[in-house]
């Protein structure tokens, strides 16, 4: 099981990231296609992780470090749709009245936060496998 939760864990993070760049490169606006892909790769990553734990948790309960891994991995996850879902709508002319820095700021986040979640969610695998 371990190899491949981890072999399929990295797929995803691969096909988010190899999707991410796409969308960045596509422009403004960005193509709802592409973008849609992105979103889905995403949202299958994040099922079959939480699927991870529940079954993870079913076989042997989890240990109070084991959640609170899971639970950090978990909020990475839901900042990084928000700033990408943030930085969607600015990019379709919505949000007006946000400054660039603040534009800015949602940027960083959504651009280095993939790293920070594919470090997180190793430890968090590490943990639970």
């Amino acid at each position: 099981m371990l190899n491949s939760v981890l072999f399929y864990t990295g797929v995803f993070f691969l096909f988010i990231l190899l999707s991410g760049f796409w969308v960045r490169r596509s422009g403004k606006p960005y193509p709802s296609g592409i973008f849609n892909i992105h979103k889905l790769i995403g949202l299958g990553a994040g099922v079959y992780l939480i699927r991870t734990v529940y079954l993870t948790n079913r076989v042997t309960p989890l240990s109070p470090a084991q959640w609170i891994a899971t639970g950090i991995t978990a909020l990475l996850f839901i900042v990084t749709v928000v700033a990408g879902g943030l930085l969607s709508i600015f990019a379709e002319g919505g949000l007006k009245n946000m400054g660039a820095a603040t534009q800015n700021a949602i940027s960083l986040i959504h651009e280095f936060s993939p790293y920070i979640i594919i470090a997180a969610t190793g430890w968090t695998l590490y943990l639970l496998l």
